[in-house]
């Protein structure tokens, strides 16, 4: 509270300068606002809108926030790699994958419960014919698969595989069961060919399409299984998703080669962050502000080499002149495995985009496990 004193200059200053004094009052007033509205919306330079929610009241039921379009980069319950992206946009339900491995499924419906409210996904993408983005699908006995659990509308997968295994097997019994029970099903080259009823661009929502882009490797063989994957853009507004399954360098240039493809707000890392994925012929051109990576950080599953455990540091060297805001779901540990940031949801909505993670929302390069095993170059 101003003094006496200071209240009396104040009042004597007002009257003889009326205007003047009104103009420093909304001065004031607008500095003020202005302070407010920054400290409530943490706006990024990146142009999205990071999430008020405190980490420790953070849980699956209220870090979807209200928008237009939301999608979730999922943890799959386990120390395994794998992918599992669900995408809300109005009363359409999408999940682009199901791994990593069977008994994932009860991890992910346990989430998608949350908004499912009809037990109907309209559409289900599996990108390729690997266990750790399709075993999800196909479930254990004790752990019903997302065929078992939803009726599914729309299934879209991939046209060509090398796949043999009883994983991939079986998926493909139980994709054929759904049909069977009244589900359409669609293969990307089929999509993008505009063939057989499909249609190269989905409206998910008034505001919100899904567009199957095209991948050379739908329709030329290939010896490297992840090449094989659909690829799709997720249009809000001017808002864009990339996500490329495990598309890898090779895939990727023939992506960029054969599709228009320009600046993205998200980008999906391919393959997990592999060194082998996130090539600067892609980054170049779509030069994403936040990236997402489905991953275990520091997995030795794939390799020994530290460097390459993902995210690689090679995709790290490769990504960071392009942002900082980039997320993780789920970390190794000396007795398993933990949430990094958890599931990473990001909600697109007028004011931007919003991003807020069940575990906390602290951007890889900040983490303890990347200052001991990462370079920010």
């Amino acid at each position: 509270m101003a003094s006496k004193k200071v209240q009396k200059h104040v009042k004597k200053f007002a009257r003889k300068n009326p205007t003047a004094f009104i103009v420093i009052l909304l001065i004031f007033i607008f500095i003020a606002a202005g302070l407010f509205i920054i400290d409530y919306y943490n706006i990024y330079d990146l142009g999205f809108v990071d999430s008020e929610i405190k980490d420790d009241e953070k849980d699956n039921d209220d870090i979807i926030v209200s928008g237009e379009l939301t999608v979730a980069f999922l943890e799959t319950g386990n120390k395994y790699t794998g992918d599992a992206i669900y995408v809300k946009a109005g009363n359409t339900d999408l999940l682009i994958d199901a791994g990593s491995r069977n008994s994932s499924s009860t991890t992910i419906s346990n989430f998608i419960n949350n908004y499912v409210n009809d037990n109907v996904l309209e559409y289900v993408i599996a990108t390729h014919a690997h266990q750790d983005h399709i075993a999800g699908f196909v479930g254990t006995k004790n752990d019903p698969g997302i065929f078992d659990l939803y009726e599914v509308k729309t299934i879209i997968d991939f046209p060509m595989t090398n796949a043999t295994s009883q994983v991939y097997n079986n998926y493909v019994t139980k994709r054929d069961n759904e049909v069977s029970l009244g589900a359409t099903h669609y293969t990307a080259l089929e999509c993008y060919n505009n063939e057989n009823g499909a249609t190269r661009i989905f409206n998910l929502s008034d505001e919100v399409t899904l567009e199957i882009l095209y991948n050379y490797y739908y329709d030329h063989k290939t010896s490297n299984e992840n090449n094989y994957s659909v690829c799709v853009l997720i249009t809000h507004g001017n808002k864009k998703f990339l996500l490329t399954g495990d598309l890898e360098d090779e895939g990727e240039k023939k992506l960029v080669e054969y599709n228009e493809l320009s600046k993205v707000d998200v980008y999906k890392a391919g393959h997990h962050g592999s060194y082998t994925a996130g090539s600067e012929e892609l980054l170049s051109v779509i030069d994403p502000n936040v990236v997402c990576v489905c991953c275990c950080a520091g997995s030795d599953e794939y390799t020994d080499n530290p460097l390459n455990m993902f995210p690689a540091q090679d995709f790290i060297s490769r990504i960071c002149k392009y942002t900082d805001q980039v997320f993780v779901t789920t970390l190794i540990t000396d007795t398993g495995f933990e949430s990094m940031n958890g599931n990473i949801v990001i909600t697109s909505n007028n004011t931007g985009l919003v991003v807020n993670c069940s575990n906390n929302n602290i951007i890889l390069k900040d983490t303890e496990w990347f200052k001991k095993n990462r370079k920010w170059e």
